[in-house]
């Protein structure tokens, strides 16, 4: 499935997070939210990108809700984000079923090996529900940055 773009409106889902707590996309509405897809739970790259929105939460909790999103189980996400501090919620598609209606769930390789996995991708959506702008090809370190200049300049044109 192609990728959701901006414009679009943002495929619902309802999910749970790492206490268990089901969130929904409908819920949310009349917020700003990033949404950041990310392979796996405690890796590298995974916990740079999840410790830069920590250690830029105030900056990014006064203008958008967070929202980190794997294949991981429950258990797994209430791990990590015990174990680095995270202050937002990680919610759990283990099915990758929304992961395939945003289009983030790809083919990927690595060490000559081809494998389906989640590709690095954020979403911000707009309070109206409609994707403001993707980052494809993430890279984690500097993306909690990139994100909020991002959304300062969507916010400003709405």
């Amino acid at each position: 499935m192609p990728i959701v773009e901006a414009g679009d409106p943002a495929p619902p889902f309802e999910l749970e997070d790492h206490s268990g707590n089901r969130v929904r996309l409908d819920n949310l509405r009349g917020h700003w939210v990033i949404l950041y897809w990310y392979p796996k739970d405690d890796t590298p790259g995974c916990t740079t990108e999840a410790c830069e929105f920590r250690d830029n939460w105030e900056a990014v909790s006064a203008v958008a809700e967070v929202y980190g999103v794997s294949p991981d189980t429950v258990k797994s996400h209430g791990k990590f984000r015990e174990k680095f501090r995270l202050p937002f919620p990680l919610l759990s598609d283990e099915g990758h079923a929304v992961a395939q209606r945003y289009g983030v769930w790809a083919m990927k390789k690595f060490m000559g090996r081809s494998y389906m996995g989640v590709e690095r991708t954020t979403f911000i959506i707009g309070p109206d529900g409609r994707v403001a702008r993707v980052f494809q090809n993430v890279k984690p370190s500097g993306h909690a940055k990139e994100v909020l200049k991002a959304l300062a300049e969507v916010k400003g044109k709405g």
